[in-house]
Protein backbone atom coordinates (compact mmCIF):
# COMPACT_ATOMS: atom_id res chain seq x y z
CA UNK A 1 0.00 0.00 0.00
CA UNK A 2 1.21 3.48 -0.75
CA UNK A 3 0.34 6.97 0.37
CA UNK A 4 1.22 10.54 -0.46
CA UNK A 5 1.45 13.61 1.77
CA UNK A 6 0.40 17.12 0.93
CA UNK A 7 1.33 20.20 2.88
CA UNK A 8 -1.97 22.02 3.35
CA UNK A 9 -0.54 25.17 4.89
CA UNK A 10 2.81 26.47 6.07
CA UNK A 11 4.37 24.27 8.72
CA UNK A 12 4.47 27.06 11.29
CA UNK A 13 0.71 27.40 11.13
CA UNK A 14 0.26 23.74 12.03
CA UNK A 15 2.55 23.61 15.06
CA UNK A 16 0.60 23.49 18.34
CA UNK A 17 1.37 26.53 20.48
CA UNK A 18 1.93 24.62 23.73
CA UNK A 19 5.67 24.01 24.13
CA UNK A 20 7.93 27.05 24.47
CA UNK A 21 11.71 27.10 24.33
CA UNK A 22 11.92 23.58 22.95
CA UNK A 23 14.66 22.86 20.42
CA UNK A 24 13.50 21.26 17.21
CA UNK A 25 16.12 19.13 15.49
CA UNK A 26 15.75 18.99 11.74
CA UNK A 27 16.44 15.91 9.67
CA UNK A 28 19.54 17.58 8.22
CA UNK A 29 20.89 18.36 11.71
CA UNK A 30 20.31 14.78 12.78
CA UNK A 31 22.23 13.60 9.73
CA UNK A 32 25.12 16.02 10.31
CA UNK A 33 25.31 15.08 14.00
CA UNK A 34 25.57 11.41 13.14
CA UNK A 35 29.22 10.64 12.36
CA UNK A 36 28.41 7.15 11.13
CA UNK A 37 27.87 8.36 7.59
CA UNK A 38 31.47 9.59 7.42
CA UNK A 39 32.73 6.07 6.73
CA UNK A 40 31.00 6.31 3.36
CA UNK A 41 33.47 8.98 2.21
CA UNK A 42 35.89 7.90 -0.53
CA UNK A 43 39.25 8.96 0.89
CA UNK A 44 41.75 6.13 0.39
CA UNK A 45 43.90 6.53 -2.72
CA UNK A 46 44.98 2.89 -2.58
CA UNK A 47 41.51 1.54 -1.90
CA UNK A 48 39.72 0.93 1.38
CA UNK A 49 40.05 -2.15 3.56
CA UNK A 50 37.52 -4.96 3.35
CA UNK A 51 36.59 -4.32 6.98
CA UNK A 52 35.76 -0.68 6.31
CA UNK A 53 33.77 -1.61 3.23
CA UNK A 54 31.82 -4.18 5.23
CA UNK A 55 31.18 -1.61 7.96
CA UNK A 56 29.97 0.97 5.45
CA UNK A 57 27.70 -1.57 3.79
CA UNK A 58 26.30 -2.65 7.15
CA UNK A 59 25.62 0.99 8.01
CA UNK A 60 23.72 1.47 4.75
CA UNK A 61 21.65 -1.68 5.33
CA UNK A 62 20.85 -0.71 8.93
CA UNK A 63 19.88 2.83 7.93
CA UNK A 64 17.65 1.63 5.10
CA UNK A 65 16.01 -0.98 7.34
CA UNK A 66 15.15 1.68 9.90
CA UNK A 67 13.97 4.06 7.21
CA UNK A 68 11.71 1.45 5.60
CA UNK A 69 9.85 0.92 8.88
CA UNK A 70 8.50 4.48 8.95
CA UNK A 71 8.69 5.57 5.32
CA UNK A 72 5.43 6.76 3.79
CA UNK A 73 4.63 8.82 0.76
CA UNK A 74 6.34 7.15 -2.20
CA UNK A 75 4.41 4.59 -4.26
CA UNK A 76 6.71 1.60 -4.42
CA UNK A 77 6.24 -2.05 -3.52
CA UNK A 78 8.80 -3.14 -0.92
CA UNK A 79 7.49 -6.69 -0.73
CA UNK A 80 10.13 -8.33 -2.88
CA UNK A 81 12.97 -10.82 -2.62
CA UNK A 82 15.35 -11.32 -5.53
CA UNK A 83 17.78 -13.74 -3.85
CA UNK A 84 17.03 -16.39 -6.48
CA UNK A 85 18.54 -14.32 -9.29
CA UNK A 86 21.51 -12.90 -7.38
CA UNK A 87 23.96 -15.04 -9.42
CA UNK A 88 23.08 -12.99 -12.51
CA UNK A 89 24.59 -9.90 -10.86
CA UNK A 90 28.05 -11.42 -11.33
CA UNK A 91 27.83 -10.89 -15.09
CA UNK A 92 28.40 -7.70 -17.04
CA UNK A 93 25.21 -7.22 -19.02
CA UNK A 94 24.76 -4.12 -21.15
CA UNK A 95 22.42 -3.40 -24.01
CA UNK A 96 23.86 -1.00 -26.57
CA UNK A 97 21.26 0.66 -28.79
CA UNK A 98 18.83 -2.19 -29.34
CA UNK A 99 15.13 -1.65 -29.77
CA UNK A 100 13.05 -4.78 -29.91
CA UNK A 101 11.22 -4.86 -33.17
CA UNK A 102 12.72 -7.65 -35.22
CA UNK A 103 16.33 -7.85 -34.09
CA UNK A 104 19.06 -9.65 -35.99
CA UNK A 105 21.68 -10.69 -33.41
CA UNK A 106 24.14 -12.15 -35.92
CA UNK A 107 26.40 -9.08 -35.79
CA UNK A 108 26.95 -9.19 -32.02
CA UNK A 109 30.27 -10.48 -30.77
CA UNK A 110 28.80 -11.85 -27.54
CA UNK A 111 25.96 -13.70 -29.25
CA UNK A 112 25.09 -15.96 -26.32
CA UNK A 113 24.89 -13.00 -23.93
CA UNK A 114 22.69 -11.05 -26.32
CA UNK A 115 20.42 -14.01 -27.03
CA UNK A 116 19.85 -14.55 -23.32
CA UNK A 117 19.13 -10.89 -22.79
CA UNK A 118 16.85 -10.63 -25.81
CA UNK A 119 14.97 -13.77 -24.83
CA UNK A 120 14.24 -12.41 -21.36
CA UNK A 121 13.53 -8.78 -22.24
CA UNK A 122 11.44 -9.61 -25.30
CA UNK A 123 9.35 -11.95 -23.16
CA UNK A 124 8.69 -9.05 -20.78
CA UNK A 125 7.87 -6.64 -23.60
CA UNK A 126 5.62 -9.12 -25.39
CA UNK A 127 3.78 -9.77 -22.13
CA UNK A 128 2.87 -6.09 -21.90
CA UNK A 129 2.00 -5.91 -25.59
CA UNK A 130 -0.48 -8.73 -25.03
CA UNK A 131 -1.82 -6.99 -21.91
CA UNK A 132 -2.50 -3.83 -23.92
CA UNK A 133 -3.88 -5.73 -26.92
CA UNK A 134 -1.57 -4.73 -29.72
CA UNK A 135 -0.96 -7.31 -32.42
CA UNK A 136 2.42 -8.79 -33.20
CA UNK A 137 4.39 -6.93 -35.89
CA UNK A 138 2.28 -3.80 -35.27
CA UNK A 139 4.53 -2.30 -32.61
CA UNK A 140 8.09 -1.40 -31.76
CA UNK A 141 9.16 -1.55 -28.14
CA UNK A 142 12.12 -1.42 -25.79
CA UNK A 143 13.01 -1.39 -22.10
CA UNK A 144 14.10 2.12 -21.11
CA UNK A 145 15.99 3.44 -18.09
CA UNK A 146 12.84 4.71 -16.37
CA UNK A 147 9.47 6.38 -16.69
CA UNK A 148 10.85 9.76 -17.72
CA UNK A 149 12.62 8.28 -20.74
CA UNK A 150 9.44 6.42 -21.63
CA UNK A 151 7.46 9.65 -21.55
CA UNK A 152 10.15 11.40 -23.56
CA UNK A 153 10.10 8.73 -26.23
CA UNK A 154 6.32 8.47 -26.44
CA UNK A 155 5.76 12.21 -26.77
CA UNK A 156 8.72 12.53 -29.14
CA UNK A 157 7.05 10.09 -31.53
CA UNK A 158 3.87 12.16 -31.35
CA UNK A 159 5.77 15.36 -32.10
CA UNK A 160 7.64 13.72 -34.97
CA UNK A 161 4.37 12.54 -36.50
CA UNK A 162 2.52 15.82 -35.88
CA UNK A 163 5.25 18.44 -36.29
CA UNK A 164 3.05 21.47 -35.63
CA UNK A 165 0.86 19.77 -33.03
CA UNK A 166 -0.04 21.28 -29.64
CA UNK A 167 0.60 19.23 -26.51
CA UNK A 168 -2.25 19.08 -24.00
CA UNK A 169 -1.85 17.68 -20.51
CA UNK A 170 -3.09 18.00 -16.95
CA UNK A 171 -1.48 20.42 -14.50
CA UNK A 172 -0.98 17.41 -12.20
CA UNK A 173 1.08 15.52 -14.77
CA UNK A 174 4.55 14.31 -13.84
CA UNK A 175 7.15 17.08 -14.00
CA UNK A 176 8.93 15.23 -16.81
CA UNK A 177 6.05 16.02 -19.17
CA UNK A 178 6.61 19.76 -18.80
CA UNK A 179 10.36 19.30 -19.13
CA UNK A 180 9.81 17.34 -22.32
CA UNK A 181 7.28 19.76 -23.78
CA UNK A 182 9.47 22.90 -23.92
CA UNK A 183 6.32 24.89 -24.62
CA UNK A 184 3.88 26.75 -22.41
CA UNK A 185 0.89 24.51 -21.83
CA UNK A 186 -2.50 26.19 -21.94
CA UNK A 187 -4.51 23.55 -20.15
CA UNK A 188 -5.20 23.10 -16.48
CA UNK A 189 -6.73 19.84 -15.38
CA UNK A 190 -7.96 17.71 -18.21
CA UNK A 191 -11.71 17.81 -17.96
CA UNK A 192 -13.18 17.23 -21.34
CA UNK A 193 -15.23 20.43 -21.40
CA UNK A 194 -12.03 22.42 -20.99
CA UNK A 195 -10.17 20.19 -23.46
CA UNK A 196 -12.93 20.66 -26.02
CA UNK A 197 -12.66 24.45 -25.81
CA UNK A 198 -8.88 24.29 -26.15
CA UNK A 199 -8.73 21.99 -29.16
CA UNK A 200 -11.51 23.90 -30.93
CA UNK A 201 -9.55 27.11 -30.39
CA UNK A 202 -6.59 25.48 -32.15
CA UNK A 203 -8.48 23.28 -34.58
CA UNK A 204 -6.04 24.07 -37.35
CA UNK A 205 -3.28 22.33 -35.36
CA UNK A 206 -2.99 18.59 -34.63
CA UNK A 207 -3.38 17.58 -30.98
CA UNK A 208 -0.80 15.66 -28.93
CA UNK A 209 -2.41 14.48 -25.70
CA UNK A 210 -0.62 13.28 -22.58
CA UNK A 211 -2.97 11.25 -20.39
CA UNK A 212 -2.13 10.31 -16.81
CA UNK A 213 -2.72 6.75 -15.71
CA UNK A 214 -2.25 7.82 -12.11
CA UNK A 215 -0.87 11.27 -11.27
CA UNK A 216 2.15 11.34 -8.96
CA UNK A 217 0.62 13.09 -5.97
CA UNK A 218 -3.09 12.30 -6.20
CA UNK A 219 -3.32 9.11 -8.23
CA UNK A 220 -5.84 10.61 -10.66
CA UNK A 221 -6.59 8.65 -13.83
CA UNK A 222 -7.62 10.49 -16.98
CA UNK A 223 -10.63 9.14 -18.89
CA UNK A 224 -9.18 7.84 -22.15
CA UNK A 225 -12.55 7.05 -23.73
CA UNK A 226 -13.97 10.49 -22.97
CA UNK A 227 -10.87 12.20 -24.36
CA UNK A 228 -11.13 10.21 -27.60
CA UNK A 229 -14.84 11.05 -27.88
CA UNK A 230 -14.06 14.72 -27.29
CA UNK A 231 -11.38 14.80 -30.00
CA UNK A 232 -13.54 12.98 -32.53
CA UNK A 233 -16.52 15.17 -31.61
CA UNK A 234 -14.39 18.23 -32.42
CA UNK A 235 -13.73 16.85 -35.89
CA UNK A 236 -10.24 15.46 -35.29
CA UNK A 237 -9.62 12.40 -37.42
CA UNK A 238 -7.27 9.76 -36.04
CA UNK A 239 -4.39 10.94 -38.19
CA UNK A 240 -4.61 14.39 -36.54
CA UNK A 241 -4.15 13.42 -32.91
CA UNK A 242 -1.63 11.38 -30.94
CA UNK A 243 -2.27 10.09 -27.41
CA UNK A 244 0.53 9.11 -25.04
CA UNK A 245 -0.51 7.32 -21.83
CA UNK A 246 1.82 7.92 -18.89
CA UNK A 247 1.24 4.76 -16.88
CA UNK A 248 4.41 4.93 -14.79
CA UNK A 249 2.34 4.76 -11.62
CA UNK A 250 -0.78 2.67 -12.36
CA UNK A 251 -0.06 1.25 -15.81
CA UNK A 252 0.71 -2.13 -14.28
CA UNK A 253 -2.22 -2.05 -11.86
CA UNK A 254 -5.12 -0.79 -13.93
CA UNK A 255 -5.53 -3.93 -16.11
CA UNK A 256 -6.23 -5.94 -12.95
CA UNK A 257 -8.83 -3.61 -11.42
CA UNK A 258 -12.43 -4.57 -12.14
CA UNK A 259 -14.89 -2.07 -13.60
CA UNK A 260 -12.17 0.33 -14.57
CA UNK A 261 -10.99 2.23 -17.63
CA UNK A 262 -9.32 0.01 -20.19
CA UNK A 263 -6.00 0.93 -21.79
CA UNK A 264 -5.62 -0.94 -25.06
CA UNK A 265 -4.10 -0.38 -28.48
CA UNK A 266 -7.45 -1.33 -29.96
CA UNK A 267 -8.23 2.29 -29.15
CA UNK A 268 -6.44 5.07 -31.08
CA UNK A 269 -3.50 5.58 -28.72
CA UNK A 270 0.09 6.01 -29.85
CA UNK A 271 2.18 4.89 -26.87
CA UNK A 272 2.06 3.63 -23.30
CA UNK A 273 4.80 3.69 -20.70
CA UNK A 274 4.98 1.91 -17.32
CA UNK A 275 7.55 1.76 -14.52
CA UNK A 276 8.67 -1.60 -13.13
CA UNK A 277 9.91 -0.33 -9.77
CA UNK A 278 6.59 1.19 -8.69
CA UNK A 279 4.57 -1.97 -8.11
CA UNK A 280 5.92 -5.23 -9.53
CA UNK A 281 9.07 -5.74 -7.64
CA UNK A 282 11.95 -4.29 -9.54
CA UNK A 283 14.53 -2.67 -7.30
CA UNK A 284 16.35 -1.33 -10.36
CA UNK A 285 14.49 1.43 -12.15
CA UNK A 286 13.18 0.12 -15.45
CA UNK A 287 10.47 1.27 -17.80
CA UNK A 288 8.67 -0.50 -20.62
CA UNK A 289 7.82 1.55 -23.66
CA UNK A 290 5.35 0.27 -26.25
CA UNK A 291 4.91 2.34 -29.40
CA UNK A 292 2.55 1.65 -32.27
CA UNK A 293 5.24 2.44 -34.84
CA UNK A 294 8.94 1.90 -35.52
CA UNK A 295 11.57 4.13 -34.01
CA UNK A 296 15.00 4.02 -32.30
CA UNK A 297 15.95 4.16 -28.63
CA UNK A 298 16.79 7.38 -26.74
CA UNK A 299 19.72 6.43 -24.54
CA UNK A 300 21.25 3.58 -26.52
CA UNK A 301 23.35 1.81 -23.88
CA UNK A 302 21.19 0.47 -21.06
CA UNK A 303 21.46 -1.94 -18.13
CA UNK A 304 20.37 -5.46 -19.02
CA UNK A 305 19.83 -6.61 -15.44
CA UNK A 306 16.68 -4.56 -14.85
CA UNK A 307 14.51 -6.40 -17.42
CA UNK A 308 15.62 -9.68 -15.83
CA UNK A 309 14.33 -8.53 -12.44
CA UNK A 310 11.01 -7.56 -14.00
CA UNK A 311 10.83 -10.86 -15.91
CA UNK A 312 11.40 -12.78 -12.67
CA UNK A 313 8.64 -10.88 -10.85
CA UNK A 314 6.09 -11.42 -13.64
CA UNK A 315 6.95 -15.09 -14.11
CA UNK A 316 6.87 -15.79 -10.37
CA UNK A 317 3.44 -14.22 -9.79
CA UNK A 318 1.50 -14.97 -12.95
CA UNK A 319 -1.69 -13.15 -13.94
CA UNK A 320 -3.70 -14.44 -10.98
CA UNK A 321 -1.00 -13.48 -8.48
CA UNK A 322 -0.74 -10.00 -9.98
CA UNK A 323 -4.49 -9.51 -9.87
CA UNK A 324 -4.63 -10.59 -6.21
CA UNK A 325 -1.82 -8.19 -5.32
CA UNK A 326 -3.53 -5.26 -7.02
CA UNK A 327 -6.83 -5.98 -5.27
CA UNK A 328 -5.04 -6.05 -1.90
CA UNK A 329 -3.47 -2.65 -2.63
CA UNK A 330 -6.86 -1.15 -3.48
CA UNK A 331 -8.52 -2.65 -0.38
CA UNK A 332 -5.76 -1.39 1.93
CA UNK A 333 -6.06 2.11 0.48
CA UNK A 334 -9.81 2.15 1.14
CA UNK A 335 -9.25 0.81 4.66
CA UNK A 336 -6.73 3.56 5.40
CA UNK A 337 -9.04 6.25 4.09
CA UNK A 338 -11.89 4.98 6.28
CA UNK A 339 -9.72 4.83 9.40
CA UNK A 340 -8.34 8.33 8.83
CA UNK A 341 -11.85 9.63 8.23
CA UNK A 342 -13.01 8.07 11.51
CA UNK A 343 -10.19 9.97 13.23
CA UNK A 344 -11.36 13.26 11.72
CA UNK A 345 -8.48 13.55 9.26
CA UNK A 346 -9.29 14.93 5.81
CA UNK A 347 -8.42 12.55 2.97
CA UNK A 348 -8.90 12.00 -0.73
CA UNK A 349 -8.73 8.72 -2.64
CA UNK A 350 -9.25 8.85 -6.38
CA UNK A 351 -11.25 6.13 -8.10
CA UNK A 352 -9.19 3.04 -8.96
CA UNK A 353 -6.22 4.56 -7.09
CA UNK A 354 -4.12 3.17 -4.23
CA UNK A 355 -2.76 6.57 -3.19
CA UNK A 356 -4.35 8.11 -0.10
CA UNK A 357 -3.73 11.82 0.37
CA UNK A 358 -4.11 13.26 3.85
CA UNK A 359 -3.16 16.37 5.78
CA UNK A 360 0.37 16.27 7.08
CA UNK A 361 0.87 15.76 10.83
CA UNK A 362 4.03 17.41 12.14
CA UNK A 363 4.39 15.71 15.49
CA UNK A 364 2.80 13.45 18.09
CA UNK A 365 0.74 16.25 19.66
CA UNK A 366 -0.76 17.21 16.33
CA UNK A 367 -1.65 13.60 15.56
CA UNK A 368 -3.13 12.61 18.91
CA UNK A 369 -4.09 15.94 20.48
CA UNK A 370 -7.37 17.82 20.50
CA UNK A 371 -6.42 20.40 17.88
CA UNK A 372 -9.17 21.67 15.63
CA UNK A 373 -8.64 20.33 12.09
CA UNK A 374 -7.60 23.07 9.69
CA UNK A 375 -9.52 23.75 6.51
CA UNK A 376 -7.71 22.24 3.53
CA UNK A 377 -10.64 22.29 1.11
CA UNK A 378 -8.61 24.21 -1.47
CA UNK A 379 -6.14 21.34 -1.63
CA UNK A 380 -8.34 18.24 -1.45
CA UNK A 381 -11.88 19.50 -2.04
CA UNK A 382 -14.62 20.47 0.42
CA UNK A 383 -16.15 16.97 0.46
CA UNK A 384 -12.88 15.49 1.71
CA UNK A 385 -12.02 18.21 4.25
CA UNK A 386 -12.53 17.36 7.94
CA UNK A 387 -12.66 20.92 9.35
CA UNK A 388 -15.72 22.10 11.29
CA UNK A 389 -16.96 24.08 8.29
CA UNK A 390 -17.03 21.11 5.91
CA UNK A 391 -17.47 18.11 8.22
Amino acid sequence: MTMAFISAVHATELLPNVVRGAKVTTRREKYENNNSHMNLAITQCSGDTQANLASATAYCVETLNQYSLCNLGYPTNRDFNCDAIKPLLHFHLNNADIGHGHVDTSHFEKVNEMLIYLSVSVCVLNWFANLWEIKKNEYWRYATTGGTEGNLHGILVGREQLRDGILYTSQDSHYSIFKIARIKLTSGEIDCANLRNLVLAHKDKPAIINLNIGTTMKGAIDDLDLVIQTLEGCGFTRDRFYIHCDGALFGMMLPFVKQTLRITFKKPIGSVTISGHKIYINALSKDVEIIASRDTTITGSRCQHAPIFLWYALKKRGLIGLQDEVQKCIMKARYLQNRLGDAGIGTILNKFSNIVIFERPLDHDFTHGQLQPLCIANDIGSRNCACSMHR
